[in-house]
């Protein structure tokens, strides 16, 4: 498969989302993914956004060091809880690791698909996410819709509405409102894969 057709697009795109949402360091958060991440801001219109978190990260004296303390707060360990836990069987089930879970396990391995070992959750937003762009890849947009409505959607904008509401730097608001953007558009028009 070309890497500029469609479904090549939306698997980095969701890719990317999975990144943005691992713990920062310095493997991946460089230059070039700032240069990617200002670029797609630019393509979908969100010059605020960019000047938002632009003005941010000129004024930090270690971004690297605020985007940690801030990914900790939201996601690890906030006082005095965590703010936003990106797994969905916290927000469908209340609890760490419900049945939700195991289910979204067995849907990965019903397609062939499996956690390596010591994987985080099955449910976790980045494993989902990844899994997201092997579907996109794959060219598989009807299982990309039902994992959408099935496992993803039903979650995400209750973590998304925390995130943007819990969130004290700007990077990840903009990181959840792409995630928003694009699970959004793939279920009102389809991943549009055979349009271009």
């Amino acid at each position: 498969m070309p890497m500029s057709s469609p479904t090549a697009h939306i698997a980095t795109l969701y890719r990317f989302c999975a990144q943005s949402m691992q713990y920062p360091d310095s493997e991946w958060f460089i230059d070039n993914y700032l240069t990617c991440l200002y670029s797609l801001l630019d393509a979908l219109g969100g010059s605020e956004e960019k000047a938002t978190l632009q003005a941010e990260f000129s004024a930090s004296k270690d971004i690297l060091e605020d985007l940690q303390v801030e990914y900790t707060r939201l996601f690890i360990n906030g006082v005095p809880h965590v703010a936003a836990p990106p797994y969905g069987s916290v927000y469908l089930e209340k609890t760490l690791r419900g049945k939700y879970s195991d289910t979204v396990l067995t849907y990965y391995r019903s397609l062939g698909y499996n956690l390596t070992e010591n994987a985080d959750l099955p449910d976790s937003l980045i494993h989902q996410l990844e899994f997201l762009s092997f579907l996109a890849e794959d060219n598989n947009q009807a299982r990309e819709e039902e994992f959408l409505a099935r496992f993803f959607l039903p979650w995400f904008s209750i973590f998304a509405s925390k995130v943007k509401e819990e969130a004290q730097h700007p990077f990840y608001r903009t990181i959840v409102s792409f995630i928003d953007f694009f699970t959004k558009e793939d279920m009102e028009y389809g991943v549009q894969h055979h349009e271009a």
